[in-house]
């Protein structure tokens, strides 16, 4: 009878094992497609402009565009993905996405209003308010970049991408999902330097 409750105890803890690394795994996932197997890191290529539009932005939030110490001295690194900061960028990737009212811009770059938390706007403005908000939350600045992108029908685009050891991951307004980048259907065209806010690079071939 011992050898029997034995057995059944020691088959109910390894349920329970396998429930929990499940609960961790969906913890990742966060999306249909998921983060597994897909490691996949973004290229940095040749220093370019950044746009005209995240200058004018700089001049009005002016500590959204200050190099870090943390950026110098890790030389922009990754961070490690945990449960817990999977749980942050999913919770501020919804709640930037629902708070702000879509407003396309309807008058091209002069139009371009790239503002923290109005009550609408276009994919600018989720876009740097989602970086501001991971950062208030203790995100290093130098994982956590604006993007920008061309959608599949032909429309320059603003994300954010969280570069961890896990994947670069893309937090996008269009998407209630966190995707690894290499996920997403777009032409990568430009993104902020790690180490330095200010500067931007192109994005060279896709790489694991």
């Amino acid at each position: 009878m011992r050898k029997v409750v034995k057995f059944l105890a020691a088959v109910a803890a390894i349920v329970v094992a396998a429930g929990v690394q499940r609960s961790a795994e969906a913890a990742f996932v966060g999306a249909p497609m998921g983060l597994r197997g897909a490691i996949q890191y973004i290229k940095f290529d040749q220093p370019t402009l950044a746009p005209m539009a995240f200058t004018i932005f700089c001049l009005k939030y002016k500590d959204e565009c200050k190099p870090r110490p943390q950026q110098i001295v890790f030389r922009g690194g990754r961070l490690k993905l945990t449960a817990e900061r999977m749980a942050q960028m999913q919770e501020v990737n919804q709640r930037v996405n629902a708070a702000i009212r879509p407003e396309p811009n309807l008058e091209g770059l002069r139009g371009e209003k790239w503002l923290l938390h109005p009550a609408s706007g276009d994919c600018n403005d989720y876009a740097v308010t989602k970086r501001h908000d991971l950062i208030a939350k203790g995100f290093p600045a130098r994982a956590v970049l604006l993007s920008e992108v061309v959608t599949t029908w032909g429309e320059h685009h603003l994300v954010v991408v969280v570069r961890t050891f896990s994947g670069d991951l893309v937090l996008d307004n269009l998407s209630g999902h966190i995707m690894p980048w290499s996920k997403k259907p777009y032409r990568w065209v430009r993104i902020q330097s790690p180490k330095n806010p200010n500067y931007w690079a192109s994005l060279g071939d896709r790489a694991v």
